[in-house]
């Protein structure tokens, strides 16, 4: 299934870090940052978390929270947040049921390997649920400053 701007967003409920469990309904009424990425404390995943990290207080100004899904257990989450000093919440989809629910679970190829794995996606969703912005195939370096332009514009709509 692939997801479209205008679509609403695949409800979901997994544990998080810190012994918590997290939920699509959690974030009712305010703009979700969803973003997923492959693996914890690789370099693009750490590069990615700690900008959003870094700039999560200007988008919780515009109503938005962060939440990061990959498939590395909370116990991995927990060390990659203290490790780095991350600010924001990091689900783990261990069985990836909310991976493939949002067409990231994709083939990818390295040095001419192919395999099964997490594509760098963010998903912005709305206050209502409905997805509002899709960025697949993440490039790291600009992509927080991206986000965050975007989110600008639906917090002034």
């Amino acid at each position: 299934m692939t997801l479209t701007i205008g679509d609403k967003a695949p409800d979901f409920s997994i544990p998080s870090d810190g012994g918590k469990t997290v939920s699509l309904s959690d974030y009712k009424g305010r703009f979700l940052v969803l973003y997923f990425y492959p693996k914890d404390d690789t370099p693009g995943c750490t590069k990615e978390a700690i900008g959003f990290s870094e700039n999560k207080v200007a988008f919780n100004k515009l109503g938005a929270d962060i939440l990061g899904i990959s498939k590395d257990t909370t116990a991995k989450h927990d060390k990659f947040i203290a490790k780095h000093d991350l600010t924001v919440a990091l689900g783990s989809d261990e069985d990836g049921k909310v991976i493939e629910d949002y067409g990231v679970w994709v083939e990818k190829n390295m040095y001419g390997k192919k395999y099964m794995g997490i594509e760098r996606a963010t998903y912005l969703i709305g206050p209502d649920g409905a997805i509002l912005e899709i960025w697949r195939k993440v490039r790291v370096k600009v992509h927080v400053e991206t986000v965050l332009d975007t989110l600008k514009q639906h917090a002034a709509a």
